[in-house]
């Protein structure tokens, strides 16, 4: 039995990192929409309101997507310093 309850158990961890990793997918395509200064002004001011620990997850996604938009204009208009 002990190896049926191995199997069952990497299943099950499998299943759920299957699932978080899919949420996590949507939430960044989400917050991908978020691009102007504007837009992304107000979702700060929301973020602002809630506590650190509470928004970290959105705002590493945010920092990500941020970084990658910034190497992207880099890689097409040259370095601006």
């Amino acid at each position: 039995m002990p190896f049926t309850n191995t199997i069952r158990d990497a299943r099950v961890a499998l299943s759920h990192r299957r699932t978080q990793r899919r949420a996590y997918r949507q939430l960044s395509a989400e917050l991908a929409a978020f691009r102007t200064p504007a837009e992304r002004a107000e979702l700060d001011l929301i973020l602002g309101r809630h506590d650190e620990t509470e928004t970290a997850e959105i705002r590493a996604i945010l920092n990500r997507q941020d970084y990658e938009r910034q190497r992207a204009r880099m890689a097409v208009g040259g370095y601006r310093g």
